[in-house]
């Protein structure tokens, strides 16, 4: 068989991702401290790039492409802050420096050397750990017994409950348990009352025993019966125990009083601050949109760099290629950025626009709105809008919220229009915070509620929604005191 050679044309499309395109799409689903992390990181990697105000007598090689992010920047910006209201005709220098707040300033003590350092101005929480061991400084117990107390104070968790046997223990102190439990019982009898436990009965019975109720119906109950407190079968404890009911419940509530999590107060965890990336302001009738630049670096081209390149120095060509790539590296960076902010912008204008009523009147008003929605009313594709929403916040007048806050799915209503899923969540939770204790609400009655108002919802959808909202059952919000 012959073999025959031929050619052949064929033309087709395929999507390339440059690397330019890559990088704005990394950038848009960025969070603001995360795109703050990516510019540093970029400001010391490339040396063309730098943080500053440019000159307006600066020339940049590509000061086509420079002009138009530029210009984009600054669309934007007017944009937000609106045009035409007189704010730029105002001397805000002149302003600022005439106002003053009267009183002491900081500028005040500038020269003053018996001013304290801000160092000495910071102090930070006390540890449940520390608490302990300062307590254990300052007690009496032997070398040996001191130690295994602080290995236990090193093994509580953060609710002050100790995970670790007293077997355990000794073995690795190389003690009798007998030694352990002398130091455990010390450092139970530290403040907060109940630290150190093993259990929640050990934790509760602490500290009722520094009350000195181990022998009233409180203790009684605590030892012999937890079981039936914790499932509220009050009437099988009082006829087990053969006192009124009343007095049960008397000793119940007691109990509910104490604190099951005593370390907790002690806690250590760190608060993560959110800034909004977007701002929405009320001004008379109308929503405004702001972009919140604070914070953001403001950067531009090195002048030594860009001189290097306009032909006043001399430079080889491995030289001239290399700031030619970091070059282009910066540029496409700040174009990125002034459309990562453009786009946040133009998203955000379009919420504000379906969701009027929310930022008018609350979230009982929050509509039902979907990506697409969003997408084919600023002309973007539904995954831009995704990544745009994504870690994204902003400030409104009825507080903060994420922008995927404002997408949610709809509920028919009985009139036969819709309403957010968001606004069912908050009507569910109105309820159930109005009702009475006593005789908390049904899923069943919650949906005949709905339904009055012209919400019609299944029970199933009312126990996910209520669950979602971490609210428990009608049984386990039922109180008799």
């Amino acid at each position: 068989m012959a073999l025959e050679i031929r050619q052949q044309l064929k033309l087709s499309q395929q999507l390339v991702m440059t690397p330019q395109l890559q990088q704005a799409i990394k950038l848009l689903q960025l969070s603001r401290m995360e795109l703050m992390d990516v510019v540093r990181e970029e400001l010391e990697e490339n040396p063309v790039l730098e943080e500053g105000q440019e000159t307006p007598d600066e020339k940049t090689p590509g000061e086509e492409e420079q002009a138009a992010a530029d210009a984009q920047s600054q669309e934007t910006t007017q944009e937000a802050e609106g045009e035409g209201d007189g704010m730029a005709d105002i001397d805000w220098k002149t302003y600022l420096e005439s106002y003053s707040l009267g009183g002491t300033t900081a500028d005040s003590y500038e020269d003053d050397d018996d001013r304290p350092s801000y160092e000495n101005l910071l102090t930070k929480k006390t540890s449940l750990a520390d608490h302990l061991m300062w307590q254990l400084n300052l007690s009496r117990l032997e070398n040996l017994e001191r130690a295994i107390a602080g290995e236990i104070i090193g093994n509580l968790d953060n609710d002050g409950y100790l995970h670790v046997s007293v077997e355990e223990l000794a073995e690795h102190a190389a003690c009798t348990t007998e030694v352990v439990e002398r130091a455990l019982s010390a450092v139970q009898d530290f403040d907060p009352p109940g630290v150190a436990s093993r259990n929640l009965q050990e934790c509760l019975l602490k500290q009722i025993d520094l009350l000195e109720m181990s022998e009233d119906l409180v203790g009684v109950i605590l030892r012999d019966h937890l079981e039936e407190l914790e499932n509220r079968r009050y009437q099988v404890i009082a006829r087990s125990l053969q006192v009124p009911l009343e007095d049960v419940f008397a000793a119940a509530k007691f109990i509910s009083s104490l604190d099951p999590r005593p370390g907790s107060q002690y806690g250590q965890d760190d608060v993560h601050y959110i800034v909004p990336d977007i701002f929405v302001y009320k001004i008379s009738d109308e929503f405004v949109v702001v972009l919140n630049d604070e914070g953001l670096p403001n950067l531009r081209i090195n002048s030594f760099y860009r001189n290097a390149l306009s032909g006043s120095a001399q430079l080889d060509a491995k030289a001239g290629e290399y700031i030619q790539e970091k070059l282009r590296g910066a540029l496409w960076l700040i174009k990125s950025i002034h459309q990562r902010q453009r786009t946040i912008f133009r998203v955000t204008k379009s919420i504000v626009k379906f969701q009027r009523e929310f930022f008018e009147r609350g979230v009982d008003h929050l509509k039902p709105l979907v990506l697409r929605d969003v997408a084919e009313d600023i002309e973007m594709h539904e995954s831009t809008v995704s990544r745009v929403t994504t870690n994204k916040y902003v400030q409104t007048p009825q507080g903060l919220f994420e922008l995927k806050y404002f997408f949610n799915s709809g509920i028919n209503t009985t009139g036969g229009d819709s309403v957010a899923s968001e606004s069912v969540k908050s009507k569910i939770k109105e309820l159930i915070a109005e009702e009475n204790t006593r005789k908390p609400y049904s899923d069943q009655k919650i949906v005949d509620l709905l339904r009055d108002q012209g919400i019609d919802i299944a029970r199933r959808t009312v126990t996910k929604y209520r669950e979602m909202l971490g609210v428990g059952s009608s049984t386990q919000r039922k109180r008799l005191f």
